[in-house]
């Protein structure tokens, strides 16, 4: 089935997301839960009877009840530089501990941590928060940013800070002759659109590292009817594909039999044109065999296209991928 987001920047990668670097670097209090928690890429949970020596275990940031004025913060570096379409402030099972609002403040500070001198902006003004709830809010901001400060005033927990967005990545400095991943997440690559992902976000092939379990790949249901399973990923920059893996790591009864890949050069148009016109793009890497719960790689079999925009990975008839590695160099017109 196709999933259905809450928010449309849901497509977006989530830039807050711990397994990219993500880290608090400063709070101004976590006594009850510790602020990195909010940047854990599972979703909350809820511990019936757990306690430790401050109180009782939230899974989330939580700070004390604040007897004085002022509010409390969280700075936090993002692990890739990027462009925010959006964020999510997710106070699921803080129900008497919530912040009645929050805001975000942003910089740009490539060197190094933002310091006392530093100009914050603010990205998004204070909204107010109910307990047990996601909280959306879409930003319509073209610059990028590598720190976020999230104010909750004047305290109280939040479960997950979700940021999704775009890599930003100077690429006018990028040497053409260094191989890179083209559609890696932190290298600017999006899964834009896909006929089904019922267990796994399609996203999840595009993450950093090998997969955690089958939750961090791509999984379509059981297919009942002819045909097969596929997702669309635009590159990060257009460049030429010289290596390209394909891992099912964790999926072992339930891989997919073979998968091929098409490509094309594509220049202007929406995400919903481009899926339609996927389906007369040309064979980059003719239809290959799979098998459970490994990496494969293909050298050979890719043909020479030259440069490429985006790419649409089939998988026959169904079934799940950890993970999609397009290496090659960049191209430049």
């Amino acid at each position: 089935m196709k999933r259905t987001y809450n928010a449309s920047f849901e497509k977006y990668l989530n830039l807050a997301d711990a397994r990219l670097g993500t880290r608090v670097i400063h709070v101004t209090d976590d006594w009850f839960a510790e602020a990195n928690r909010m940047l854990q890429p599972h979703e909350p949970e809820w511990k019936e009877g757990v306690y430790d020596d401050n109180g009782k275990w939230m899974d989330g940031w939580e700070s004390r009840r604040k007897r004085f004025e002022g509010y409390d913060h969280a700075v936090i570096r993002l692990g890739v530089p990027g462009f925010i379409k959006g964020v999510d402030i997710d106070t699921r099972y803080f129900t008497g501990n919530y912040p009645p609002s929050a805001s975000v403040e942003a910089c740009f500070s490539p060197h190094g941590d933002p310091d006392a001198d530093t100009q914050w902006i603010e990205v998004l003004p204070a909204v107010e928060l109910q307990g047990n709830s996601h909280h959306y809010h879409a930003f319509d901001d073209e610059r990028p940013w590598t720190h976020l400060r999230l104010n909750i005033y004047p305290d109280g927990g939040v479960a997950r800070l979700r940021v999704y967005g775009i890599p930003y990545r100077e690429w006018s400095r990028q040497d053409t002759t260094e191989v890179l991943d083209l559609a890696a997440a932190l290298n600017g690559g999006r899964a834009l659109a896909c006929n089904d992902e019922h267990y796994g976000r399609m996203s999840n092939i595009l993450n950093p590292g090998r997969a955690e379990n089958m939750s961090d790949g791509w999984e379509t249901a059981r297919r009942r009817t002819p045909g097969n399973d596929w997702v669309i990923v635009a590159l990060g920059h257009p460049g030429e594909v010289e290596r390209i893996v394909v891992d099912t790591l964790h999926f072992k009864g339930n891989y997919p039999d073979s998968c091929s890949i098409q490509a094309a050069y594509v220049q202007g148009g929406t995400d919903s044109q481009i899926e339609t016109q996927s389906l007369y793009w040309r064979e980059l890497l003719p239809s290959q065999k799979l098998h459970m719960h490994q990496e494969h790689e293909f050298v050979e079999e890719i043909k020479p296209l030259g440069a490429i925009t985006h790419v649409r990975l089939n998988i026959f008839p169904d079934g799940g991928v950890s993970r999609l590695r397009l290496f090659g160099r960049i191209t430049r017109k």
